[in-house]
């Protein structure tokens, strides 16, 4: 099987989907920021915070390319990564693109509901109230979706549970499957 990369917003579901999409296809699941943190030697926010969202940007490109060149990997990936340099291009040349696409108000009630220590991990939500955030969301979306719909598969994941989406993504490969054989 070829590499998976799952997009999205941060908080749609990436880790948690990824988790139980990797078991069910029998991929090792990677989580790119991680990954980066574990290389760095420092969270994403310390990133940000000391070399800029630039540098991170490329590093997350340069960590992209060294994974995507791996096999049998379901990658999640952080939410910008689509969107910066060729990435989106890149991952559906060398695999499979899988959108989690949740809207702005599911995606903020989702990601206040995290604890204080988690949102400060997120260096683009750090400080903003619900209302901040759902607007913040909704405006990076709109900037975002260009990218992140260049997906082979979207799944829209508002109001399913995550086995339901699972079961979606599941039935759109074996879809993309079939379609190759004939």
């Amino acid at each position: 099987m070829t590499n998976i990369f799952l997009v999205g917003f941060m908080g749609c579901g990436k880790s948690t989907i990824g988790k139980m999409l990797a078991q069910e296809l029998g991929l090792q699941l990677v989580d790119m920021d991680a990954v980066i943190e574990e290389q760095q030697q420092m969270a994403i926010s310390q990133i940000f915070a000391t070399k800029g969202e630039n540098a991170f940007r490329e590093i997350e490109k340069d960590t992209l390319h060294i994974l995507g060149k791996k096999e049998k990997l379901l990658i999640a990936t952080g939410g910008g990564a689509p969107c910066f340099f060729d990435n989106m291009e890149w991952m559906n040349q060398y695999g499979i693109t899988i959108y989690l696409k949740m809207s702005a108000k599911a995606l903020a009630h989702r990601l206040m509901s995290l604890s204080e220590k988690a949102r400060l991990s997120r260096p683009l939500l750090a400080g903003k109230t619900e209302s901040e955030l759902a607007e913040y969301i909704e405006k990076t979306l709109k900037i975002r979706e260009p990218f992140y719909g260049k997906s082979r598969i979207v799944i829209l994941t508002d109001d399913i549970n995550p086995q339901t989406t699972v079961s979606r993504i599941m039935t759109a490969l074996n879809m993309m499957q079939a379609a190759k054989k004939v």
